[in-house]
């Protein structure tokens, strides 16, 4: 079952890269830029096949592909393709200017890419990150109303007997504890609390908010065997685990506020499409902020990587390690519902990293050249505002050795989480 899980994540992963490449190939083509080729995969080609002018193909690594449209670079300033030149810098851009020419055929001149508008070459250039958006969206949407997503209910799972504070850790009851308040009110497991103090209830966060801010003595409507009951209790203050914005535990951080006394049950839960644009979106954020503090987990992962250090559960993790924890989720011994749903879930994080990664403003990602076309569009809206001469195309090859250079941090990056991955990988269990 590990392997199966391995296998279909990377066809998964195929998929998706195929995806990505033909959001580029459709609206280049819409456009009239000439595409001779369209490769899913790097390295040596496994197969391909041409229809019309572009190749269709699949290489050997599965870990990206790509579209190759004539003319992403403009000519050189002296009108040529290609400068002689000493300077190592120099020899980066134009051998990228060369590269871009290098299947030019006649009748090609007014099939250019950088001949273009800017917008729309913003158009073919977001095309591809946003196709790995849709195919998220539409996964987590999928499986959020269909199979629904393990969540925190208002159904009882235990009722304390004894007040003990959250720092104490101790399970059993101290001499002269007094009885939780909730065990004084009699609720019992399994009941499912519909209103708090009348507030009608239908989610734990609501609920957990209401009993901490909360204050005096408080009414609780519970369903108990199909017949709703009304339960009296006052909460006692007491040193509970932190929640932050979002209401998780903050583990090893403490309050005070409002205390109860009982444990709310989990269980997979369907949601309805308001919960779950809310969820999507809130999956999206935590995404983004994941983003921007890789640079902030790198020194955990070299420790993890080279020294033993330990693995913490939110590292970043590549093709490997995403793999590795697919097989393991298709091996959990959980109902097959939802061994699918948690994979559909990894699919569709990895399309919506691919979407956040490749916006990035930088060559050589989408977003690079994305950038490179706004600032096209500034540069001529201001000519034409002080009524100066068209400043052209923006040379985007000019910014070519600072490509190189990105690329560099990203394959040492990328290195680096492939060794941590195989040698200390993380595991869903921990």
């Amino acid at each position: 079952m590990t392997i199966l899980g391995i296998v279909v994540f990377v066809l998964g992963l195929l998929f998706s890269i195929a995806w990505h490449e033909l959001g580029h190939l459709s609206t280049a083509k819409m456009f009239g830029i000439r595409v001779p080729q369209y490769m899913v995969g790097f390295g040596p080609t496994l197969f391909s096949r041409r229809r019309g002018e572009t190749e269709y193909g699949i290489k050997a690594i599965p870990l990206g592909g790509y579209i190759r449209m004539i003319g992403m670079f403009p000519p050189g300033d002296d009108g040529k393709l290609k400068q002689r030149s000493t300077s190592p810098f120099r020899s980066m851009i134009e051998d990228a200017r060369s590269a871009a020419y290098e299947e030019l055929r006649p009748g090609d001149e007014n099939r250019l890419f950088y001949t273009r508008r800017p917008w729309k070459r913003v158009i073919v250039m977001f095309a591809g990150p946003f196709m790995n958006l849709i195919l998220a969206v539409a996964i987590f949407l999928g499986v959020l109303l269909t199979f629904g997503i393990n969540t925190t209910t208002t159904t009882v799972s235990s009722v304390s007997k004894c007040v003990v504070a959250a720092d104490e850790q101790s399970d059993t009851c101290p001499e002269n504890a007094p009885p939780t308040p909730a065990n004084a009110a009699g609720l019992l497991p399994g009941d499912e609390i519909v209103a708090y103090n009348g507030v009608a209830i239908t989610e734990w966060d609501e609920l957990q908010r209401l009993i901490r801010d909360g204050s005096g003595q408080v009414t609780i409507t519970v369903e108990r065997d199909g017949e709703q009951r009304t339960l009296t209790a006052e909460p006692i203050r007491n040193t509970v685990t932190k929640i932050d914005e979002d209401g998780q535990y903050v583990p090893g951080e403490y309050v005070t506020a409002n205390f109860l006394g009982f444990a709310p049950a989990s269980g997979v839960v369907q949601q309805t499409f308001p919960q779950a644009v809310d969820r999507m979106g809130q999956m999206m954020e935590d995404g983004a902020e994941a983003l921007v503090a890789v640079p902030s987990k790198i020194p955990m992962l070299w420790d993890a990587a080279f020294n033993g250090g330990e693995r913490a559960q939110d590292s970043p993790v590549g093709v490997v390690g995403a793999a590795r924890v697919s097989g393991e989720i298709v091996a959990l011994d959980i109902p097959p519902t939802q061994r699918v749903a948690i994979f559909l879930f990894v699919v569709a994080a990895f399309n919506l990293s691919l979407f956040l990664f490749n916006m990035l403003p930088l060559l050589p990602l989408d977003g690079g050249h994305i950038a490179g076309a706004l600032w096209e569009s500034v540069r001529r809206l201001f000519a034409k505002v002080l009524r100066r001469p068209d400043p052209g195309p923006f040379d985007v090859a000019k910014l070519m050795p600072l490509a190189y250079v990105v690329a560099g941090v990203f394959i040492c990056f990328t290195l680096l989480v492939l060794i941590a991955d195989v040698v200390n990988p993380v595991r869903l269990a921990g």
